[in-house]
């Protein structure tokens, strides 16, 4: 039995890994032109674990769990930096069909040794060994955060996109989110719509470009000043944009 169902199909991106179709969504899980391992590891998992890997413990909200590669692609950066971090992973996910249908799903080499996650959390929802402890919440992403204060060190925003799913991108929303977020946490996502940043200026984020090589700009936020990334000037770009309005509930 494959993966394929009747709300998803599964598409090779173009990094030679596979992401998935969604038909009630109409949008695809990740961007098959950058590549569905690319987005993973260069858009979230290395800017913000790379902030974070010298602490000894690191709790990550990974907003919403999909295909997992968020969370994959962060085990195995933790594997292949040699670092000795425990790593708290909670995740969202409302589609609980998606969940079941994920052990058929062809998974990228990088991931082989993790695929026995995938198959615990699948009957589960949780996982736990010396290093990582992974929880699977199935149900609302915004009715799950608020159970959350000043928790986590990072933050995966990535969910279907703001025009098809702009539920989990107004400003409301980003106001649980920092609610739940350390002062020194940092947020990525792939977005960088100006109606998303200016959610998150409005929530007292600083906004970064996240930019690099084979893969489009993305989107850093935090409440404190980074070095590494460029920040966005959020004034002048709400100069030039004064009749755009963030989303809101």
């Amino acid at each position: 039995m494959g993966f394929d169902t009747n709300l998803h199909t599964m598409t090779l991106s173009d990094d030679g890994s596979y992401t998935a179709y969604s038909k009630e969504y109409d949008e695809h899980y990740h961007s098959t032109k950058d590549g569905a391992l690319n987005e993973s590891f260069l858009k979230h998992v290395n800017p913000t674990m790379g902030l974070k890997k010298n602490y000894e413990e690191i709790n990550i909200l990974d907003i919403c769990f999909g295909l997992g590669f968020n969370t994959l692609a962060t085990l195995f950066f933790h594997k292949q930096n040699s670092l000795n971090s425990r790593v708290n992973i909670y995740s969202p996910e409302l589609d609980s069909s998606l969940i079941e249908s994920l052990k058929n799903f062809s998974y990228p080499k990088e991931f082989d040794e993790f695929k026995h996650i995938i198959s615990i959390l699948i009957k589960n929802k949780k996982y736990k060994d010396d290093y990582f402890c992974i929880e699977l919440f199935i149900g609302d992403a915004r009715e799950y955060i608020k159970q959350f204060e000043n928790k986590f060190d990072i933050v995966y925003q990535d969910a279907f996109s703001p025009s098809t799913n702009p539920i989990l991108w107004t400003r409301e929303y980003f106001k649980d989110i920092k609610t739940s977020m350390k002062k020194d946490a940092v947020l990525s996502t792939y977005s960088t719509a100006f109606k998303t940043r200016l959610a998150l200026y409005e929530n007292d984020f600083l906004v970064y470009i996240n930019t690099g090589d084979n893969f489009r700009n993305a989107t850093i936020a935090t409440f404190h000043e980074l070095q590494d990334f460029k920040l966005v000037d959020m004034l002048h770009k709400i100069s030039c944009n004064v009749d755009i309005k963030s989303l809101r509930d």
